[in-house]
């Protein structure tokens, strides 16, 4: 199963950007999405930013997470 996870851009040099995922940080590849910038939100799997999404659908989606997380699956 592959699983991408919702961050936020928090800078940016060239082709590699500071992210933050629910309070961790880490750098990933922005080499798929070179029009991404600061404050963005996006969808990281394997190290690469995959997929521009909006807060919205990142807050979502990192909510269910930590249901999963927290129960072992998510609610009905």
């Amino acid at each position: 199963m592959c699983l991408a996870v919702p961050a936020q851009i928090i800078s940016r040099d060239e082709m590699l950007a500071l992210v933050d995922m629910d309070g961790i940080q880490r750098s990933v590849s922005v080499m798929l999405l070179p029009d991404v910038k600061q404050g963005d939100f996006v969808l990281v799997h394997a190290g690469f930013a995959m997929q521009l999404i909006d807060e919205k659908e990142a807050e979502f989606t990192m909510g269910l997470l930590k249901e999963l997380a927290e129960h072992g699956s998510l609610p009905e």
